[in-house]
């Protein structure tokens, strides 16, 4: 049977398209392997969100396809790069055998089968309102004890400058059920962390209960066994309602932390990105969780240099960031995206003047995050270990208020081997801008 290497590039919801399409694999005996050398077939699962995105996806393709001249047979292209430029991709990328766009990864073991016998032009472009639904329990291919839990695919919001809802379709929710039988068959694999993304968490369940239901998923995923940590991702802050509020604060296998995508401050850039919020209803959102949830950590991402951003756009968002002080903070330069709204807006910024908002608005966030972690010292705070350093002979691990990936990590000493996933009290002796560190609390 032939090998299968799966490379999956851009966002933690690609790595569960990835891991589904890699079990429906092994499920029709397809050997599954992480070397180049050994794949008889190369799957790129694909990203487009931001052109270096899409500059990554294709330079990806390219590399794989000189291993032709070894092993490997065929490649096959899915994700968001072969949904967004299906028409002209089977021209653009003439080494690639087969293509599968975002709504069609249930169709892989079928394409699989049909290169490996002898089609060329293979294509599975469903229609973007289909939902795959795959039974088959997943393979993880990182940690065994966190995982994501894709909630729902597509979005309905139709920013000004997000392509996303063109090729990933309109807001779908995974039905309750099927949640909860995954996130068993997550747990049963060892997994304590369950991280829940989506285009949008938020909206979880209008579209199959007429109403917002992120509360009642969440308490029922806090029934699962073995499920220690439950995180949330990708809260849109116009989106976040009292009865979720409530659940946070109250279950506690909801980590007190919160992504809660902003993209800017400032009501007239909000505006004109298409965002349903203001300034505001943001300081509102942003007062009321931490008057429910004092602990909580707020993490959100910004966009810098959007169409029309003044410098008095710039200074009032950098007020804004110090006045809010958000627990975590990420920032992106606006990237004009073809075929969106704001690509043909008036007054474009050019890339210096982006890179510098960028670069300020970091600067800004590490001083208040260096201030916001030096609170911690003295105080003891749950730590899932992740690996260990042996070169410092110390652990690795994260609080509840990191997010893999994205966040800062905590480095524990200990007088004992840990394990990863086991989840440890801490004392914390140091900080920094985005770490700390500590000992087992004894």
């Amino acid at each position: 049977m032939f090998n299968v290497l799966m490379i999956s590039l851009g966002c933690d919801k690609n790595r569960v398209d990835s891991e589904e399409m890699l079990a429906l694999l092994s499920k029709r005996g397809y050997n599954i392997t992480n070397e180049e050398e050994e794949a008889d077939i190369a799957i790129v699962n694909t990203c487009c969100f931001i052109g270096d995105a899409l500059t990554e996806s294709i330079d990806t393709v390219l590399d794989v396809s000189r291993l032709k001249a070894g092993r490997l047979k065929y490649i096959i292209v899915t994700g968001c790069m072969a949904e967004r430029f299906k028409d002209e991709i089977k021209t653009e990328l003439p080494e690639v055998d087969a293509f599968l766009g975002t709504s069609s990864i249930d169709h892989i073991a079928d394409a699989l089968d049909r290169v490996t016998n002898g089609e060329t032009g293979v294509m599975y472009f469903d229609d973007l309102d289909r939902l795959p639904i795959v039974e088959e329990k997943r393979l993880l291919t990182e940690t065994p004890y966190m995982a994501y839990l894709k909630i729902a695919e597509g979005c309905d919001k139709r920013c000004t400058y997000c392509a996303i809802p063109y090729f990933r379709g309109p807001y779908r929710s995974v039905p309750m059920n099927v949640l909860v039988k995954r996130a068993e068959e997550l747990a049963e694999s060892g997994v304590k962390e369950l991280i829940l993304v989506a285009q949008e968490t938020t909206c979880y369940g209008i579209d199959l209960y007429g109403a917002k239901s992120l509360h009642e998923l969440i308490r029922r995923l806090s029934e699962v066994e073995g499920i220690s940590w439950i995180r949330l991702m990708y809260c849109y802050p116009e989106e976040i309602y009292d009865e979720l509020i409530e659940e946070i604060a109250e279950n506690n296998k909801v980590l007190h932390y919160i992504d809660m995508p902003l993209q800017h401050t400032e009501s007239d850039i909000l505006r004109r990105m298409g965002r349903r919020i203001d300034k505001d209803k943001l300081y509102e959102i942003v007062y009321k969780l931490r008057e429910r949830i004092p602990d909580i950590a707020i993490r959100t991402t910004l966009i810098a240099g959007f169409p029309g951003e003044t410098k008095e756009d710039h200074e009032a968002l950098l007020d804004t960031i110090n006045e809010l002080s958000f627990d975590r903070l990420g920032v992106f330069a606006y990237s004009k995206e073809e075929g969106t709204p704001a690509a043909d807006f008036p007054d474009q910024i050019d890339e210096d003047t982006k890179v510098f908002y960028r670069d300020e608005i970091m600067e800004l966030q590490q001083d208040i995050s260096f201030d916001i972690n030096n609170t911690f010292i003295g105080k003891d705070i749950d730590v899932i270990i992740e690996g260990y350093i042996s070169d410092d002979d110390i652990y690795v691990g994260r609080s509840y208020r990191d997010a893999p990936d994205v966040d800062g990590l905590v480095f524990v000493e200990a007088d004992r081997e840990f394990i990863s996933g086991e989840i440890v009290k801490v004392h914390v002796e140091e900080a920094g801008p985005y770490d700390m560190k500590g000992r087992e609390k004894i």
